[in-house]
């Protein structure tokens, strides 16, 4: 959302701030993006579950190899004049699958996420340069779009949101159970390898889901930092999930309602929040363990 102040005047009376924010509207402006806020709490939720597993999984880098093939889904899909969400969420898909079955181990699956992200990078740019509209909806796939949620995309958002949810729900226990220890797991008859794929997909569409909102470039700021600020402030199995959703969400809703009154897109509003929620957990679990370590 761009700003409504007069960018002379505010450089005369406030400088760089009354540029960057201008508050004048912001009532008229809050309420109409009721949506965009529906579309921040949902996705809040989604990243926040999903990023658990992220981090139990040690698979950020999978994050950001699926998020550059989503962009050139989205790519694709804006040059062909196509469903934009629906472009990211089959780029993200066939980016999560070839990693789940091409990358069964760890330095298997960090040379095809290599191979992979220049490749979605790439094509992503090349669909990019041959759109002649206009700018703002290239610069929206990298960086996210305020008011980009209209119903149509709305409803996409929902549904994917829904399917994604449902498909952790069903397989939390088991994933849960797989990820802490997989040897067990597996010796117990856990189906550990198509666990692994199923949620591979759930992370390609929760991908999807976040690149509509804050942009390609900083997914990882939902789906990696989150969960890693919750882990290290508690090992609960209960309360990291828990933590980890609240502070995706006050990422997201704080970034929306930030850059609501702000010429900056929301991304830069997104990972400033994620980034200082993550500094205050490792400050509050680096003191946790230096009072656990003292002598009683």
């Amino acid at each position: 959302m761009s700003g409504h102040g007069d960018p002379a005047v505010g450089g005369a009376s406030g400088g760089v701030p009354r540029q960057v924010f201008d508050f004048d509207d912001y009532g008229e402006l809050l309420g109409l993006v009721h949506d965009t806020l529906l579309a921040g709490a949902v996705i809040g939720l989604v990243g926040g579950l999903v990023g658990v597993f992220v981090i139990m999984r040690d698979l950020p880098f999978a994050v950001h190899g699926i998020s550059e093939l989503s962009f050139a889904g989205a790519s694709v899909a804006l040059f062909l004049e196509l469903n934009i969400v629906a472009g990211a969420i089959a780029g993200s898909l066939l980016a999560a699958g070839a990693i789940g079955v091409l990358g069964v181990r760890a330095r298997d699956r960090n040379s095809v996420i290599g191979i992979i992200m220049p490749f979605g990078l790439g094509l992503g740019v090349l669909f990019l340069s041959l759109y002649k509209g206009r700018a703002a909806n290239k610069f929206g796939i990298l960086t996210g779009q305020i008011v980009a949620v209209d119903t149509p995309r709305m409803s996409w958002l929902l549904g994917t949101s829904a399917v994604t949810l449902v498909a952790l729900a069903i397989m939390w226990k088991p994933l849960t159970f797989a990820s802490v220890d997989p040897e067990v797991a597996a010796a117990r008859g856990v189906p550990a390898r198509a666990l692994s794929l199923a949620f591979m997909l759930v992370l390609g569409l929760a991908v999807a889901l976040c690149v509509q909102i804050i942009g390609a470039l900083l997914v990882l700021a939902l789906l990696v930092t989150p969960a890693a600020a919750a882990a290290r402030v508690t090992a609960s199995p209960v309360l990291l999930p828990v933590l980890s959703v609240v502070f995706a969400l006050v990422s997201m809703e704080g970034g929306i309602l930030l850059a609501l009154g702000s010429t900056v897109p929301i991304s830069p509003y997104v990972t400033t929040l994620s980034f200082v929620i993550y500094l205050g957990c490792r400050l509050v679990g680096t003191r946790q363990g230096a009072r656990a370590a003292e002598p009683a």
